[in-house]
């Protein structure tokens, strides 16, 4: 990959942050942008849209304004803020993080990207992403924007998953990172990615930095970047119990490691090959629940995609047979009303057939 030329980086520096001093989203985050304030807003972005991630960042920040507050809060009280944003192990690590700093730093955050990398749960991007921003340290980023936004820019044509490649971005983000203004740069190149420089279909006439882009001038911009071809995504079926005794409903607590760790469920699990979804059921509450249960009433069904497979959950409505329910393989079984349900961390399939109830 050849070097961008001196003439090539003033140009692309000067109009990115021009464009983005005139049309730059307020986002909260950007209002007041402290270290703490930044570092709560990138780990809920990651993966997350914007608007998707505001109301839950402003009601994060009236409930844990400070890293103390965060770090005194229980792990059932931050996953119950969480609720419905999804990728919860993201929160845990928020948590553990805080808790990290207020043990380990007497609260005091770190000022560099450097020191941010030594918290735990704290990447690269992130760290790069607060001390920019917070600092104006002039450390690059590079996430999933900006490797598409460097690929088109220079016509990168190498898989970005290639690892080779994506050192040759982290060095190009690099180079173009300005000594000052770094954090206006870095969210000038986020913002790009997200509102113009778009995968699908990019927004080329509207676009800042077009003239000084190879993909736009030579017609690439469809093709790249370049992806390796993807993997059909696993599809697996689920099937859950509505057990109910007086107004309340049964649900588990998965263990705190592993996928949804620490939410609240409503019992169940996979459909193995060559079951039917009422001997699945059967099966698992004897499992989970240690239970003998008879199959009802079929509530709804829904699809649900999780970020390497999808499932297809299908909700029964049952009745114990013989049986005291105790906690198996979840850390906690309790009866729960639908009111105490809602304000408890519960994963978003679930969230799906809560008003059926």
């Amino acid at each position: 990959m050849d070097r961008p030329t001196r003439s090539t980086i003033t140009t692309l520096r000067r109009n990115l942050l021009a464009w983005y001093a005139a049309h730059r989203r307020r986002l909260p985050w950007r209002e007041l942008p402290t270290p703490y304030r930044v570092w709560v807003s990138e780990i809920m972005l990651q993966q997350t849209r914007v608007e998707v991630v505001l109301p839950y960042f402003q009601r994060f920040m009236e409930n844990f304004p400070t890293v103390q507050a965060l770090a005194r809060a229980s792990e059932h009280d931050v996953l119950a803020l969480w609720k419905g944003l999804g990728y919860y192990s993201r929160a845990r690590n928020l948590h553990k993080a805080a808790r990290h700093i207020v043990t380990q730093r007497s609260g005091q955050l770190p000022t560099s990207c450097n020191e941010w990398l030594l918290i735990p749960g704290i990447g690269r991007y992130t760290a790069g992403a607060i001390a920019s921003i917070s600092a104006g340290e002039c450390v690059p980023i590079v996430d999933g924007n900006v490797k598409r936004i460097l690929a088109r820019i220079f016509a990168i044509t190498a898989a970005l998953e290639d690892s080779s490649t994506s050192a040759d971005l982290w060095q190009l983000a690099e180079t173009l990172v300005p000594q000052k203004n770094a954090g206006d740069f870095n969210q000038a190149m986020m913002e790009l990615g997200a509102v113009i420089c778009l995968p699908r279909t990019p927004h080329c006439p509207e676009c800042p930095v077009r003239r000084s882009c190879k993909a736009h001038r030579d017609g690439l911009q469809q093709q790249l970047p370049a992806r390796r071809k993807k993997k059909p995504v696993p599809h697996k079926n689920v099937v859950a119990a509505i057990i109910q005794q007086k107004g309340r409903y049964l649900m588990g607590k998965r263990p705190a490691e592993g996928m949804l760790g620490g939410l609240w469920e409503f019992p169940g699990g996979k459909v193995e090959q060559g079951e039917t979804n009422e001997e699945a059921l059967k099966r698992e509450l004897m499992e989970e629940c240690g239970v003998e249960i008879e199959v009802g009433e079929h509530l709804i069904s829904v699809e649900h995609a999780y970020s390497h497979f999808s499932i297809s959950l299908h909700v029964y409505h049952c009745r114990i047979l013989s049986g005291e329910p105790h906690a198996l393989q979840h850390t906690e079984l309790k009866y729960l009303t639908k009111k105490q349900i809602s304000e408890y961390p519960i994963p978003a399939a679930d969230l799906k057939f809560l008003h059926l109830l």
